[in-house]
């Protein structure tokens, strides 16, 4: 197996992610990364994919840009990396543009590549394991951690994800990720 490119990919978000620490989790953000990268290790070899997975909150999240991670990883890399970062609008704080910005984010998803949605799917998986842990500890405080602290959104949020991402609807990965859907937001209408 070669492995250089997931292995340069590894080194280079290590890099871009050094000294940073997940927002209230108190660890250090090369955790989540890794974390997508191994859940869409559970999908596909591809080491492209696998790549863009450890990259992926690169450009989002760092000073790294699209044209710099084309250089270093070429076009597909690049492009499954931006497909998976949120477009903000100058001027208008996170908190006021988030509900668009997810619902930009969720119909892009949903016409997207199969590729792209495995990306997708490491990063949003991991994402809600994390919300389904906390949750276990924490309860609806939870939701005071994000910048938008309505339960009822982020239920709109991760079921509107798993619509999208239904083409993986075959995957362990999504399962797990409807499953833990349904744990966090209890839906007696299922």
């Amino acid at each position: 197996m070669d492995s250089d490119l997931l292995d340069r990919a590894i080194i280079y978000a290590v890099k871009a992610h050094h000294n940073t620490e997940r927002r209230g989790k108190g660890f250090p953000y090369i955790v989540h990364p890794m974390e997508a990268m191994e859940i869409v290790a559970t999908i596909t070899p591809d080491q492209e994919l696998l790549a863009a997975a450890a990259l992926h909150d690169t450009i989002e999240d760092t000073d790294v840009t699209y044209e710099q991670l084309v250089a270093e990883f070429g076009k597909r890399v690049a492009d499954l990396v931006y497909s998976e970062s949120d477009q903000y609008t100058e001027g208008i704080a996170e908190e006021e543009s988030w509900h668009e910005r997810k619902q930009i984010a969720m119909d892009r998803l949903a016409v997207a590549s199969r590729d792209a949605k495995i990306v997708a799917m490491g990063d949003k998986l991991s994402n809600m394991r994390a919300i389904w842990r906390d949750y276990q500890t924490k309860g609806d405080e939870l939701w005071s951690l994000f910048h938008v602290s309505d339960k009822a959104e982020h239920e709109w949020r991760y079921r509107g994800l798993a619509a999208s991402l239904s083409e993986l609807s075959d995957t362990f990965a999504y399962q797990e990720f409807v499953r833990l859907i349904n744990d966090v937001f209890p839906n007696d209408n299922k």
